[in-house]
């Protein structure tokens, strides 16, 4: 069953990723919107070139009269000057003007090579992923939906209702987990980026070491730890679970606007998001390390060990820049009636390599 399932859900993602990117790849950069924004895009940039000039021109003439003043030119050769001057800016007006607009039409005529890079460490992050798009596909004037990878790590334990953190019947730095995803970001409003949903699909390995050299023992419905007949070195019991994230992201994101497209970026930026995860369990293993008479021995255990089949909870992430402090926490018991309820909750660091 839980088989059929990860194939099943295997299959629907790809499918999901492939309509995905369609979407993003057709989003047109010239609807009424877009020549909207690029017109008033335009007229920013002849303001500020207009602005621009009118300061420096303003400092000329007011330096020119400065020597007019202290009688170092005649009024004759100060007319002459703040002429000169004039002529000099408006013809550097009517040229960086017609450079802005050349520019323009150059730039939606013709683009940068398709390129796609993969970099390690790079952009100032663990994994850098690039794609630039030439002639063979259009920049996307607005991209509201982005997608990237995920990556956590950090320590688990579970809450139950017999022992809390401080007395755990598991180690506190021994017992970790890992998570892998995929995620899509969208922009929730039009025209301002401060609120985003996050949402996708993950692999997530939490991982316990039971105290006092003990181990999982599955007896019918129940499942408990019972103590080992040898001297333990190891004792891991792993539960894997495919989950579906859904993150409300809050936080401020910088605007950058071009002749054909604009981007909202929140790298570098403070991010906070509050959400949940709902999916199935997938598989549980443990794994026994120990010695008799000199042999090191390695057992593998694959078992159902009553473990629940669906799994939920809640999760928060805060971060600045692309790593973040990361909280999980399973609202679903581990294990089944009647076992005692046991809770995973897990810390650590998340990284969005967007």
């Amino acid at each position: 069953m839980k088989t059929i399932i990860v194939t099943l859900t295997l299959i629907l993602f790809s499918f999901v990723m492939q309509e995905m990117q369609a979407q993003n790849d057709s989003i047109p950069s010239s609807s009424k919107d877009s020549i909207s924004i690029k017109s008033e895009f335009l007229e920013k940039q002849r303001e500020k070139i207009l602005e621009e000039e009118k300061v420096e021109l303003k400092y000329k003439l007011e330096r020119i009269q400065m020597r007019l003043d202290n009688k170092s030119i005649t009024q004759e050769e100060a007319d002459k000057l703040k002429k000169e001057a004039a002529e000099k800016h408006a013809l550097n007006i009517e040229n960086r003007i017609a450079i802005l607009e050349n520019k323009t039409a150059l730039d939606e005529r013709n683009g940068a090579a398709y390129r796609t890079s993969i970099e390690l460490l790079g952009n100032g992050k663990i994994v850098n992923v690039s794609v630039n798009y030439g002639d063979e596909k259009k920049r996307a004037f607005d991209r509201r939906t982005t997608s990237d990878l995920v990556l956590a790590a950090g320590f688990n334990n579970v809450i139950s209702d017999e022992n809390s953190l401080d007395n755990s019947d598991f180690k506190i730095g021994g017992s970790r987990f890992f998570e892998i995803g995929w995620a899509w970001k969208t922009r929730v409003f039009q025209n301002t980026n401060w609120m985003r949903v996050k949402y996708g699909v993950s692999f997530q390995f939490n991982g316990l070491k039971p105290t006092d050299n003990r181990y999982f023992v599955e007896n019918g419905d129940v499942t408990q730890l019972e103590e080992f007949e040898y001297d333990l070195d190891k004792s891991k019991f792993r539960s894997d679970n495919l989950v579906f994230p859904v993150h409300f992201e809050f936080g401020p994101s910088k605007k950058t606007e071009g002749a054909d497209y604009i981007r909202y970026s929140t790298k570098s930026q403070f991010k906070i998001g509050v959400g949940g995860y709902a999916g199935f369990n997938i598989g549980e293993r443990q794994k026994l390390k120990y010695t008799v008479d000199g042999d090191k021995k390695k057992d593998k255990l694959k078992g159902d060990y009553n473990t629940n089949d669906f799994v939920y909870g809640l999760s928060s992430y805060v971060s600045l820049g692309g790593t973040a402090l990361y909280v999980k926490y399973d609202l679903n018991p581990l294990f089944k009636d009647p076992n005692i309820e046991m809770r995973n909750i897990s810390f650590g660091l998340r990284f969005d390599i967007d």
